[in-house]
């Protein structure tokens, strides 16, 4: 879009440097040329030129100016409606109305059905309105697809028209709502980060803590299994042979005892650290 806006102005060059020396009703002949252009689909600056705009003044000249207003953002009723006050149009002239006036129609809809165009075009038969449609987009226009299955126009995207007055507050309107939702994005995104990158602080200084205490768990259990463990009076009163069996069974159970001891300490650890991650997660 903004590419075909770009080649339009290119093209509407010349006729801005033919402005600078037109004066009075030579501004006449320098508007048909502009509206006869192929490529030429915006006119702002022609319309603004100082030459054109002091000529405009002269009766013989009105006309033709108010013919180029039709040409920046009416539409082929405008025409119809002001006919009687303003010049005749050629058939290049005819078809490019009557393509911007469907660039000015798809900007209220995107799905437009040939009974509307027809009817805002003028356009009697379907095969007209197709071939207009057609040319349209072979010109970079618009870009879509007809239907002729659903007898309509799915439209893609348009160029874009010269905007009127009534416009520019309407498009001013619209950038300053744009403006304060991307604001108020940018602030639940940033928002969103904080909280992500406080969670990764969280959740890493958990597992900090969990090998810290883990650590302290093994180092334990090693302590304990190199202890010597005491036998109690009445193996040590027993003969040697009994004192041998009892020693081992008692040792035995006394390792499993301890084993068992160290286990529910690093179950708890790890209950504990999970229920702290989750909740961190959770919250």
């Amino acid at each position: 879009m903004v590419q075909s806006n770009l080649s339009s102005h290119q093209k509407l060059e010349p006729f801005l440097l033919l402005s600078k020396s037109a004066k009075g009703v030579a501004n006449c002949k320098l508007i048909i040329d502009a509206l006869n252009a192929p490529g030429v689909y915006v006119f702002t600056e022609l319309y603004e030129a100082p030459n054109v705009v002091e000529a405009s003044q002269l009766p013989e000249v009105a006309p033709y100016y108010n013919l180029l207003r039709i040409f920046l953002y009416g539409t082929f009723n405008d025409y119809q409606q002001q006919k009687a006050n303003l010049p005749a149009l050629t058939e290049l002239q005819t078809k490019k109305l009557l393509q911007l006036t469907l660039v000015t129609l798809s900007e209220t809809s995107q799905t437009l059905s040939y009974e509307i165009l027809q009817r805002e075009l003028n356009i009697p038969t379907v095969r007209e309105l197709e071939d207009l449609i057609m040319d349209a987009m072979y010109n970079g226009l618009v870009t879509g697809k007809l239907d002729q299955r659903q007898r309509q126009l799915q439209v893609m995207k348009t160029i874009g028209r010269d905007l009127g007055p009534y416009q520019l507050d309407e498009t001013m309107e619209a950038l300053r709502a744009w403006s304060t939702q991307t604001s108020r994005l940018l602030g639940l995104l940033d928002a969103k980060i904080d909280y992500l990158k406080e969670s990764v602080r969280d959740s890493e200084q958990a597992k900090l803590d969990y090998g810290h205490q883990l650590e302290e768990v093994r180092k334990e259990i090693r302590e304990n299994t190199k202890n010597n463990i005491t036998l109690p009076n009445e193996i040590l009163q027993m003969d040697e042979t009994s004192q041998k069996k009892a020693r081992d069974i008692y040792n035995i159970r006394q390792r499993g005892f301890f084993a068992i001891q160290q286990l529910n300490l690093v179950n708890d650890l790890y209950c504990s650290t999970s229920l702290h991650t989750s909740f961190t997660a959770t919250s």
